[in-house]
């Protein structure tokens, strides 16, 4: 059977009052103080005192003073209430700029390549704002887990989250060392798959993650099987690198080594395209200043960056047409 349950109401009523009046031993002055009429504070007193079951002030016409009981609530609920008011403050000061803890759930692989030169300018522009990064392949409840926001593939994003784009949709490709593909012989088609060492990832669902392509406009999943299973995409990196096998990773992360000639990109013309990289969080209506203003920042460097790419491509025109 369902039971029903109410709030109390009351515990605190009149505390504030009654610290005026002791400090000030007149209900006049206490009333001054909060901006009531002495017969609000008189009321709320006698309520405070209703709830406690003891007289705590001794009046006369002349004078108040502390009663036995009202001395005793007096040395405990002063301190206690001084703590509230400045639990009150220090939380108005982080709902009115930034500052305090921003916490920030990513996975791995995106932490040198996006966040690192993110947070550095985010934290030389913001220095009363500390930033934690908890690195994690796993899909966390932001909310449960304490975060103030999440980093994600845009696929893997919950629809009530509130998404801001970090990066372009971009192909998640199939990599291999120059030496594994000498020694097992580069692949034409995705049947191919079935000869070849596949580095595989864990989902943090327990699941092995399939490999994932489009031929045509169909959609495929790949079946494989390899040497290697791990939990995040630099780990399954580093061993494709190393000529353990071939990796299915995002095309941002392997960009690097494949410049570089360490790893060799095929099966190109299967590669499907993900939605790109989200920063994510819960509500606009609960976000704090912090986050605000890294997700202003985010948009600032974007823009930035948008527009030193704009010029380089124009000053590269205008060779061309020289």
């Amino acid at each position: 059977m369902k039971q029903n349950f109410t709030v109390r109401h009351g515990a605190l009523d009149g505390v504030e009052a009654f610290l005026r009046v002791a400090l000030h031993r007149s209900f006049r002055k206490a009333a001054a103080d909060l901006g009531v009429t002495p017969s609000a504070i008189s009321q709320a007193v006698r309520t405070l005192e209703a709830h406690v079951g003891a007289a705590l002030l001794i009046r006369t016409t002349r004078s108040v003073g502390l009663s036995e009981a009202g001395e005793r609530f007096l040395s405990r609920a002063k301190p206690a209430f001084e703590e509230l008011v400045a639990a009150r403050e220090v939380a108005r000061d982080l709902g009115q700029r930034p500052s305090g803890l921003l916490r920030l759930t990513v996975p791995r692989a995106v932490v040198p390549i996006l966040l690192e030169p993110l947070i550095a300018s985010f934290c030389q522009a913001n220095p009363e704002v500390e930033v934690e990064i908890a690195a994690s392949e796993e899909l966390v409840d932001i909310a449960a887990g304490g975060f103030d926001a999440g980093v994600r593939l845009g696929q893997f994003i919950a629809a009530d989250m509130i998404a801001v784009r970090l990066t372009p949709s971009f192909p998640l490709v199939v990599v291999g060392s120059p030496g594994y593909l000498r020694r097992r012989g580069r692949l034409e088609q995705i049947d191919d798959l079935r000869q070849h060492a596949c580095l595989r990832m864990r989902r943090s669902n327990g699941s092995i993650a399939p490999w994932s392509f489009i031929n045509g406009n169909k959609p495929v999943e790949a079946i494989v099987s390899g040497p290697l299973i791990a939990h995040d995409f630099p780990t399954i990196l580093g061993a494709a690198a190393q000529g353990m096998g071939l990796a299915q990773v995002p095309g941002p992360i392997a960009a690097g080594l494949v410049t570089a000639g360490k790893l060799v990109r095929v099966l190109e013309r299967f590669a499907p395209m993900t939605p790109g990289v989200f920063l994510y969080y819960p509500s606009r209506h609960q976000m704090m200043p912090k986050l605000r203003a890294f997700i202003d920042h985010l948009k600032s460097r974007s823009a930035s960056l948008d527009n030193a790419r704009g010029n380089r491509k124009e000053r590269r025109l205008s060779v061309r047409k020289v």
